[in-house]
């Protein structure tokens, strides 16, 4: 973890924000290519109804189309908080490079019974074990309470919304 990671995952949290304020899930991710360009960058859009609208997925989609076979491997893809399985299988199988996550879904998960918010319907296992051998850095102790600060108020705001 270097200063550019941090940067990166810097904007990640600004993007987790974009969502939340417009009322999404908290999540924020980007695709920085082996030459330390960002190629694209997105945020939750679950909102509306499909929970499969996570940064994540797009960026392998878009990465898929947009990107050879090697450019994807020499990318990074950093984002707010850890793939959960079907973003983790996503990136697996469009062969993109290291991931970069401030927080872990092992801590969203802590988070959530905390505040007695019911879990996801899907187990959130870590990405090395969608995509073994895969290099992944994170969570990041000096997020932590930024991204759980972010995830109180989404679940706060939520259960006022009922």
């Amino acid at each position: 973890m270097n200063e550019t990671d941090l940067h990166h995952l810097r904007r990640c949290i600004e993007l987790a924000q974009q969502a939340l304020d417009k009322g999404d899930e908290p999540f924020g991710s980007l695709l920085v290519d082996g030459h330390g360009k960002i190629r694209f960058e997105d945020h939750n859009h679950v909102a509306a109804g499909d929970a499969t609208q996570h940064p994540e997925f797009a960026i392998a989609r878009w990465a898929a189309t947009h990107l050879s076979a090697e450019e994807r491997r020499a990318a990074t893809v950093y984002t707010s908080g850890e793939h959960c399985p079907m973003c983790a299988a996503a990136h697996g199988w469009v062969g993109l490079g290291r991931i970069v996550y401030a927080s872990s879904s092992e801590q969203l998960g802590q988070w959530l019974a905390q505040w007695e918010v019911a879990p996801a319907p899907v187990a959130p296992l870590p990405i090395g074990s969608i995509v073994p051998g895969l290099q992944v850095d994170g969570p990041v102790a000096a997020f932590g309470d930024t991204i759980r600060e972010l995830h109180r108020r989404y679940h706060q705001e939520k259960r006022l919304r009922g």
